[in-house]
């Protein structure tokens, strides 16, 4: 079982930047794959990126691609969300999940979730 605990959200300008961290517990982060995902008021929750193993391969979602930035560090059982460039269209609460076998964007492949972390950008 791993637990996941994110941070750093807050108001920010479009244009403006935001990182994102989630902690894991336990002792095994390193053999989870982790993902970011984000729901808007009234809309489904959304793929944002994801991260493998190891760290080597990331992938996203095209409306981020260029902007945000996934990245890991085992040694501190923390996931990264950098977001630069923010948009409106962006603000969301902001989940980062974890999942043992698979590596992508499908939600219900993923087993543990955090609370979340509410993101907002003004105009």
């Amino acid at each position: 079982q791993v637990q996941l605990v994110e941070s750093g959200g807050g108001l920010v300008q479009a244009g403006g930047s935001l990182r994102l961290s989630c902690e894991a517990s336990g002792r095994t982060f390193s053999s989870y794959v982790m993902g970011w995902f984000r729901q808007a008021p009234g809309k489904e929750r959304d793929f944002v990126a994801a991260i493998n193993w190891s760290g080597s391969s990331t992938y996203y979602a095209d409306s981020v691609k260029g902007r945000f930035t996934i990245s890991r560090d085992n040694a501190k059982n923390t996931v990264y969300l950098q977001m630069n460039s923010l948009k409106p269209e962006d603000t969301a609460v902001y989940y980062c999940a974890a999942s043992r076998n698979f590596y992508g964007g499908r939600s219900r492949e993923y087993d543990h979730w955090g609370q979340g972390t509410q993101v907002t950008v003004s105009s």
